[in-house]
């Protein structure tokens, strides 16, 4: 089966980093592209990074210039390395993968990130 298990979320204070990682298995891994998004209360869902199968990168607004994402195939994992935390990228972040073969996406339990001004 999917399985996409992220780790590296907890409380961090402003200004502060942390390196988000999910790792992967079920799926061709080195073919798929990855995303992370995530969720704060009371709003809407969105998309932070993504990262295709060839390593090109795009990123919301609300993060580019802080965040980076990047994949390691050899290890079948996806990082999201976060710098410059401020509270309000206080969320569950998920890490997500559409499938090759079907229309569907495959989604992680989701990790909490916690920024404190």
């Amino acid at each position: 089966q999917v399985q996409l298990v992220e780790s590296g979320g907890g409380l961090v204070q402003a200004g502060g980093s942390l390196r988000l990682s999910c790792a992967v298995s079920g799926i061709i891994f080195r073919r798929n592209n990855m995303g992370w998004y995530r969720q704060a209360p009371g709003k809407q869902r969105e998309l932070v990074a993504t990262i295709t199968s060839d390593g090109n990168t795009n990123y919301a607004d609300s993060v580019k210039g802080r965040f980076t994402i990047s994949r390691d195939n050899a290890k079948s994992t996806v990082y999201l390395q976060m710098n410059s935390l401020k509270p309000e990228d206080t969320a569950v972040y998920y890490c997500t993968a559409p499938s090759i073969f079907s229309p569907r996406t495959y989604w992680g339990q989701g990790t909490q990130v916690t920024v404190s001004s």
